[in-house]
């Protein structure tokens, strides 16, 4: 059986919630055989999926064009959408005789559209994934903007097509997805490496590491990280500046999945991924607020009751009082961890609906 994997490339939560599945998927199914379709590199895809793939580099969907981690460049995303889409019969035509030519047997898409428009155009079985959706993802943002109503029609069109939407815990509530199914959270699980971790990198007894993670896209801060009694940052590798508290990804020399299992907090935006990953691990959460987007009330009110988490606003982040939140945050009793096993139930699912017959 060779399945089809399309995965969005928006930051690294889609690949967050798919890989564990695959994995899952590869454990029992070691002969299935793995084409990934995604705009993600290579060394993230591989870095997650720990089982043999081929890679198709090139963006299965568009998502939203952002100007930064937490800002969307609304110009650029309804310019995007209507590019992808341009022409979209005669796309999809195409990329249902790619999958007969490439002798795929299943779709499984988190969550790109194209993919599950062309297998269904293909006549082959697909099941689409995720805690969200770009229809509702998009109309948040583009509903009202020239030619995005027949472009929000097609993205829906397709996911209706699909066997069934595996809607990840925690998720948008899509009522008006019919085939909607719920499974349990999912996440990948960290090795907790902090005597090792400590010792690399010379804290001092009672140091606090604090890793910034931003979910794979890009943030470049106008300012600079306070500096905080106590406190090391851990930051991507460039946010390098020559300061003693903040210690570069590169340096740590662990997988990112390995560092947050390992430090005493974490900052993050609001998403799937670094919110689960980080609950599942027992690691408490400082998190900017996204009020603008769509999947911020569902992600926070499963956050707050499964770990230890506080909001700021973005220049919360760099004002020094952020230290006293976190202090704050890190004295608050423990809760239980959190069980993640939906990429075992997603996995056993996707393969129940793709052996069905039509």
């Amino acid at each position: 059986m060779r399945l089809l994997v399309a995965i969005s490339h928006h930051g690294l939560g889609h690949l967050a919630q798919a890989a564990p599945v695959l994995n899952a998927l590869h454990a029992t199914r070691p002969d299935l055989e793995f084409l990934v379709w995604s705009g993600v590199p290579r060394a993230a895809l591989a870095a997650r999926i720990h089982a043999p793939f081929q890679h198709r580099h090139e963006p299965a969907d568009v998502g939203l064009a952002m100007h930064d981690a937490v800002r969307v460049d609304l110009t650029a995303s309804r310019a995007a959408h209507l590019d992808f889409h341009g022409g979209w019969d005669a796309r999809v035509a195409d990329e249902a005789a790619w999958l007969r030519e490439q002798d795929i047997s299943g779709v499984l898409s988190d969550v790109a559209c194209l993919p599950l428009a062309a297998a269904a155009r293909a006549g082959i079985p697909a099941v689409a994934m995720c805690s969200l959706n770009w229809v509702d993802i998009a109309s948040a943002y583009l509903a009202e903007q020239p030619g995005m109503a027949p472009v929000l029609e097609q993205m829906a069109t397709a996911y209706r097509s699909a066997r069934a939407f595996l809607r990840v815990t925690p998720a948008m509530p899509m009522d008006w997805l019919e085939n909607r199914e719920a499974v349990p959270p999912i996440a990948a699980l960290g090795v907790d490496r902090r005597v090792e971790l400590r010792a690399r990198l010379g804290l001092e007894h009672g140091e606090r590491l604090v890793l910034l993670g931003l979910g794979g896209i890009g943030y470049r801060a106008a300012r600079p990280l306070p500096v905080v009694t106590g406190v090391r940052w851990l930051v991507p590798d460039d946010w390098r500046q020559e300061r003693g508290d903040l210690i570069p990804f590169a340096r740590a020399g662990l997988p990112f999945i390995d560092l947050l299992a390992s430090c005493d907090a974490l900052v993050t935006k609001v998403g799937y991924g670094s919110f689960v990953e980080a609950a599942a691990a027992g690691i408490p959460v400082l998190y900017i607020d996204r009020p603008d987007w769509p999947e911020t009330p569902y992600l926070v009110d499963w956050l707050l009751a499964h770990t230890r988490a506080a909001v700021i606003d973005e220049a919360g982040l760099f004002d020094p009082a952020v230290g006293v939140l976190l202090a704050t945050l890190l004295a608050a009793p423990r809760m239980p961890r959190v069980a993640v096993d939906g990429a075992a139930v997603a996995a056993r699912r996707v393969l129940e609906l793709l052996a069905e017959r039509s």
